[in-house]
């Protein structure tokens, strides 16, 4: 769903983190996330099943991955205006 996004954290050597993000950035897309023979796969993928991008990390190196759900209608980051009211 538009605004679902995946935080990725992988390990870059020493004690340095990098952290990556892919989102869902149009109507109809959703965030899949795949682990095969050692890497994992997070792809923005079509209502169809046609992947639009992956990213690519080696299984090993990758500290924490979190799902980050839209929290509205207006889908985006929590920064973004979205945030859900009470």
């Amino acid at each position: 769903m538009k605004g679902d996004w995946v935080e990725i954290v992988v390990d870059v050597g020493g004690s340095a983190t990098k952290t990556y993000e892919v989102a869902a950035t149009r109507a109809g897309r959703r965030v899949e996330i795949g682990n095969r023979r050692g890497v994992v796969e997070v792809s923005e993928v079509t209502r169809t099943g046609t992947t639009v991008r992956t990213a690519r990390f080696m299984a090993n190196r990758v500290l924490a991955l979190v799902e980050h759900p839209v929290l509205d209608e207006g889908g985006g980051h929590p920064g973004d205006g979205a945030a859900a009211r009470d």
